[in-house]
């Protein structure tokens, strides 16, 4: 479906969507009409609210910055803030999308409820806008496209679309509960690109060259109408995580590394792309870590594997990222990289649980080093987690935006150094 069907649907009540998806009332939205639906809405307030403040004592941040719990949302992943500022929408791992609303820029949440309530969604990771305003979500096995979405939040029904139908952008035979939260952006050409990563550890032998066709263990990109799809990136095991750098417009993605190796390997990735197609080693190798021999996984013939930019702390889980553009942070923090480390779960001594950052080589556009810029999520006497941290996202102020799935919150970090004396 191209934009310009799903603007004349909006406006004319005739929106082309598949009669098999009427289950979740797609049918009904499609003709424009109204559902039961009703929203949930979350306290920002009271005991809860209360006691993720108290988290906040023990992050620790560069100087003259400040952290603040911006809302309560619970399950909060992937964010994508809509092209004019007025809502924050954040996916989860469930069967939920929060658009998050501060209504009087006091930089604090007032209003916490759920996105179109009358749509059945299956773990809608992934939101992200395109820059005239239409807000595609990637799911498990599915692609919606919501127009206007900014300015029709405001109702539990609303206009939608299809760009992949439910159970073609993997076959439904490879749906699982395993590495199913997609990630997607718009690119500098204006094509859709989604992460689809493989379930396993290491994929079976026999599924990688199905795996590669489809793009799982991959980056697809298509057209905005779900049309030209193909292959970008290969060779990734999971990845939840990507940015284009708008300096040079190429993409960036961090990669999960494989479990079960032990605690110091392998390292994760931070990767960059140049151009269509590059394989990045997966699962022949990860981070330069021999994964399967390839005497019992035969190599690709004629490829040759990117190397990853940074590695990065074995299994810290690296996740959302994004590149700097604003202007509110000091001038060391400009045109880099923020990523978000969710923490491990199988290693002996728990790490990760924080916020990275590496700047890039203004001359080369390579990572350079790699450096905490907030952490205190992880206990480090009991190894407990008081949160994790998960993606990143901006306010139009310039501030930052960490949402952390554990804690059920959105923190934000803002530059306010203290006046000279």
């Amino acid at each position: 479906m191209s934009k310009k069907q799903v603007l004349a649907g909006l406006l004319f009540g005739t929106m082309l969507v598949g009669p098999a998806l009427a289950q979740d009332n797609m049918e009904k939205l499609s003709n424009m009409q109204k559902t039961d639906a009703s929203f949930t809405f979350i306290d920002q307030e009271g005991d809860r609210a209360e006691a993720l403040k108290e988290i906040l004592q023990h992050i620790n941040l560069p100087d003259g910055f400040e952290i603040s719990l911006y809302a309560v949302v619970p399950d909060a992943r992937s964010m994508s803030m809509a092209p004019q500022g007025t809502v924050l929408f954040a996916g989860t791992r469930k069967d939920k999308v929060w658009s998050i609303v501060d209504r009087d820029r006091n930089r604090v949440a007032d209003e916490v409820k759920d996105f179109a309530p009358s749509v059945t969604f299956d773990i809608p990771n992934g939101p992200c806008f395109s820059p005239d305003g239409f807000l595609y979500i990637a799911e498990r096995n599915r692609i919606l496209v919501f127009p206007a979405a900014e300015f029709f939040f405001e109702s539990p029904d609303i206009a939608v679309g299809t760009v992949v139908a439910q159970g073609e952008l993997i076959p439904v035979e490879e749906e699982s509960f395993n590495h199913s939260a997609r990630v997607c952006d718009i690119g500098p050409d204006g094509m859709l690109y989604v992460s689809l990563g493989q379930p396993h550890n290491v994929q079976p032998i026999d599924k990688i060259e199905m795996y590669d066709e489809i793009g799982i263990g991959g980056i697809i990109r298509m057209n905005t109408d779900g049309s030209g799809r193909e292959v970008y990136t290969r060779g990734v095991r999971n990845s939840v995580g990507q940015d284009f750098n708008p300096a040079t417009g190429e993409l960036w993605w961090t990669d999960n590394q494989v479990d079960g190796m032990g605690d110091d390997i392998p390292p994760g990735e931070l990767n960059r792309q140049t151009e269509a197609g590059q394989h990045f080693g997966f699962p022949w190798t990860n981070s330069r870590v021999e994964i399967v021999k390839e005497s019992d996984f035969p190599r690709p013939e004629n490829v040759s594997f990117v190397e990853p930019q940074l590695e990065l702390t074995a299994h810290a889980a690296d996740l959302g990222m994004r590149f700097y553009h604003d202007s509110s942070f000091p001038d060391q923090y400009h045109g880099g990289i923020f990523w978000a480390q969710h923490g491990s779960w199988n290693r002996t001594t728990p790490v990760g649980a924080r916020v990275m950052f590496t700047a890039i080589d203004p001359e080369t556009g390579d990572a350079v080093g790699a450096e905490v810029f907030a952490d205190g999520w992880l206990n480090e006497d009991t190894g407990e987690y008081r949160g994790r941290p998960m993606d990143i996202e901006f306010l139009p102020d310039g501030s930052m935006l960490v949402s952390d799935d554990f804690a059920g919150a959105i923190w934000r970090i803002a530059y306010n150094p203290a006046p000279a004396q």
